[in-house]
């Protein structure tokens, strides 16, 4: 082999070396997200089994995955301990949260015929659970871990949502293809969001990372396809109708109803051309 090689080898085996993270970190990271689903609803059980005892091994299969990824990251064993427990005691409202939507995805959605088929058929509620796992860790302290099992749910579905985003109970997600949320993104209760939809900020300059820079999305509020609302101070108001195809760069009132005004709509003439477009 030539010099050059050599020299890269030498720097490579150095660099994989002092490397902290654990192998196969990504699907370590899917794996984890999916042995947490499989104890918070049976649709995820890899057994049969319905005793307390298996759930308690699944538990403690979850619990040394954590430990493991946190201490492959040079965290010191107290550290780990600490931060482990804080994510399994999230367990119970992680749970009751998840519940929460897919019930709400059955109820405003007229082509679901069950809760069942939501959580086991429906992509917004498979992207949402990983988030609300994401963000339990996030709180937990946990760094990293969180952003592999969000980008792990937006390989599988075409969701996106960051960790750090804030939603409250109830989200319904439909369809959910290309959505995007960002990290600092509030959602309120009972928020539709169907596909396409983009919560996102005006600016990306690298110094406004710990600035507020997505959107408020307050209760009650439906943000149909293709619509994007950008912005920190950017706050929808409560009840408010967001159509699709909209821009929003600027806050609406409660009870707004913002439609793209951009479509004509005409009884076609028998001189009219086959294509025509308005733009």
């Amino acid at each position: 082999m030539t010099t050059g090689l050599e020299q890269f080898l030498d720097q490579a085996a150095a660099s994989r070396a002092r490397h902290a993270l654990p192998v196969h970190a990504r699907k370590r990271a899917e794996e984890f997200a999916h042995a947490v689903l499989a104890v918070l609803f049976p649709h995820f059980a890899p057994w049969e089994s319905a005793s307390k005892d298996q759930l308690h091994s699944e538990l403690d299969d979850v619990r040394r995955q954590l430990d493991a990824f946190l201490s492959a990251q040079g965290k010191p064993p107290g550290d780990v301990e600490t931060r482990s427990r804080s994510f399994l005691e999230g367990l119970p409202r992680l749970h009751d949260a998840l519940d929460a939507d897919a019930s709400a995805l059955f109820e405003t959605d007229p082509a679901a015929h069950s809760v069942d088929e939501v959580i086991l058929a429906y992509p917004g509620f498979l992207a949402l659970a990983c988030h609300r796992i994401a963000h339990t860790l996030l709180d937990a302290g946990v760094a990293l871990l969180p952003r592999l099992v969000a980008e792990g749910a937006h390989r599988e579905t075409g969701i996106d949502i960051h960790p750090g985003a804030r939603i409250g109970r109830r989200l319904a997600i439909d369809h959910g293809t290309g959505v995007v949320i960002g990290e600092t993104t509030v959602i309120g209760d009972n928020v539709r969001i169907y596909q396409g939809v983009t919560l996102g900020a005006l600016s990306v300059k690298k110094e406004l990372g710990r600035q507020k820079r997505h959107p408020t999305i307050e209760d009650d509020v439906v943000v149909y396809a293709g619509a994007t609302i950008l912005g920190g101070d950017t706050v929808i108001g409560k009840g408010s109708i967001i159509g699709g195809n909209v821009w929003l760069t600027h806050g609406v009132p409660p009870g707004s109803v913002v439609t793209h005004s951009a479509t004509i709509e005409r009884a076609r003439q028998s001189s009219d051309h086959i294509l025509e477009f308005n733009i």
